[in-house]
């Protein structure tokens, strides 16, 4: 009797360490937080750091954005759920080990779908007033991008905040003198990316730290995470993933940095990349049989099937668009021309500008005097005009020819490959501002032709005792 009273007893015990274990199991929703790099059911200090960073400087810009309302107030709510996207992210990588490469990916494409959502919106929102506060964060969101990139993430999410710069200073220039709340948003959104620097160069200075104990991350392990409360300890926990996004490549290197940047996480897959294609022989490229273009596009394969085929290449989003040529209020707007060799604009006045986006193999003249001009996300794109008293801009394009006829004070040129300005004698003075660009040539007229010159684009910097000394790197002639 008195050993059967003693197997009970034995037996109550066990149960009652089993029901502890399953109770500490069930509070941690399966991973393994009491262990979560050392710290005691806490969150990982770089995790935290990133929490003080999404209610101070993030917050701030919410706030802000509320203000202005409108389509800036929209904007800025998905601007907070990529950043609630990257924060589980972390939160992951504090309490699981780093998986294989194309694992990675798969992660990180909740926050690349919502760094594409932000800038979809701001592609389809271009008649919008402030069009210039959805291009600052449109361009630099890809910051976000910066868990994949090692070992020094910190001067690529400078590169993004340098192309918010350019935009916000528009903004400030609109409403400097007339409404002070755009500078307290302008201030507010570059702070954002300034406190990530600070915030990557003393957590992540080489890459993303992964933890080194805890499971192998993966999709299960990510879900388990955002349906854990002791957890993720977020004011505002994001909803949980969906389905991946399928993204659209077809037009990634013809629009430049937004499509480039939104595919940022998996294009960084280094060799991993190429797993997933299948090998073609020479008999079934189309560029080396002729009989395979006759008989149409090939069939995708299907780890491809959203690249369109080599031989479309005219299948691009400008076709579900209508070329437009049309004044609206004070702005000239051409976009969407295709093969169009004779489009003019004439009866210009002082107070217009002309905007003229994604037009491919056209020319445009110009007539009379205009405000600004700017080209943008244009391809083999001809420009004639007579006089600008403000600036021309050339944004994310390519092969770009521009001649003027008159006087114009400033040329910029921003992320564009291949742009041939023909000066006039009159313009010889005008200013030429160039960045992150190539294959420019300025073209000046010498005794009845034009002479070419190419301006620099390697540079070289010394320390001269006092200060930085900036000089071409090559000689120009």
């Amino acid at each position: 009797m008195a050993e059967s009273h003693g197997l009970v007893e034995r037996l109550e015990s066990a149960v009652i360490r089993l029901e502890s274990l399953l109770s500490g199991s069930h509070r941690s929703g399966g991973m393994e937080c009491d262990a979560i790099n050392g710290v005691n059911g806490r969150l990982a200090p770089y995790v935290e750091a990133f929490d003080r960073l999404l209610n101070g400087s993030v917050a701030a810009f919410l706030r802000y954005s509320k203000i202005l309302e409108g389509d800036v107030k929209t904007h800025a709510e998905m601007v907070r759920a990529a950043f609630q996207a990257q924060r589980s992210f972390l939160v992951l990588a504090s309490q699981c080990q780093e998986p294989q490469e194309n694992e990675v990916a798969m992660l990180l494409k909740p926050i690349s779908e919502k760094i594409q959502e932000i800038q979809n919106f701001r592609e389809s929102n271009r008649g919008s007033k402030m069009f210039n506060h959805l291009s600052a964060v449109s361009e630099s969101i890809p910051a976000l991008g910066w868990i994949a990139v090692s070992p020094k993430p910190g001067p690529y999410v400078k590169e993004m905040n340098d192309a918010a710069t350019f935009y916000t200073n528009r903004v400030l220039k609109d409403y400097k003198h007339s409404d002070e709340r755009h500078v307290d948003w302008v201030k507010s959104y570059l702070n954002i990316w300034s406190e990530l620097q600070a915030y990557i160069k003393e957590h992540h200075t080489t890459g993303l730290t992964w933890s080194k104990t805890g499971p192998v991350a993966s999709l299960m392990s990510m879900r388990s995470i955002l349906t854990t409360g002791p957890c993720l300890s977020s004011p505002t926990p994001p909803p949980p993933p969906g389905p991946p996004p399928i993204f659209d490549t077809e037009t990634t290197k013809d629009e430049g940095t937004p499509s480039r940047s939104a595919l940022f996480a998996q294009l960084n897959q280094g060799e991993a990349i190429t797993k997933g294609l299948r090998h073609v022989s020479d008999d079934q490229k189309t560029y080396k049989n002729p009989s395979l273009r006759a008989q149409g596009p090939p069939v995708p394969s299907p780890t491809k099937s959203h690249t369109p085929s080599p031989t479309s290449p005219k299948s691009s989003p400008q076709q579900s668009h209508a070329p437009v040529l049309e004044l609206e209020g004070k702005k000239w707007r051409v976009e969407y021309q295709e093969d169009k060799n004779d489009l003019v604009i004439t009866n210009t006045e002082l107070k217009q500008v002309a905007y003229i986006f994604k037009c491919n193999k056209s020319t445009l003249q110009i007539k009379g005097k205009i405000n600004s001009i700017t080209i943008d996300n244009c391809k083999k794109f001809g420009l004639v005009f007579d006089n600008v008293v403000g600036i021309v801009e050339v944004i994310n394009s390519r092969d770009i020819q521009i001649q003027v006829m008159g006087k114009v004070p400033t040329i910029s040129i921003n992320k564009t490959e291949g742009c041939h300005i023909y000066l006039s004698e009159e313009s010889l003075d005008c200013a030429i501002v160039s960045a992150k660009s190539s294959e420019m040539n300025i073209l000046i007229p010498q005794d009845g032709d034009y002479k070419e010159f190419p301006v620099p684009e390697q540079f070289k910097t010394a320390w001269d005792g006092s200060k930085l000394v900036t000089e071409p790197a090559e000689i120009v002639g």
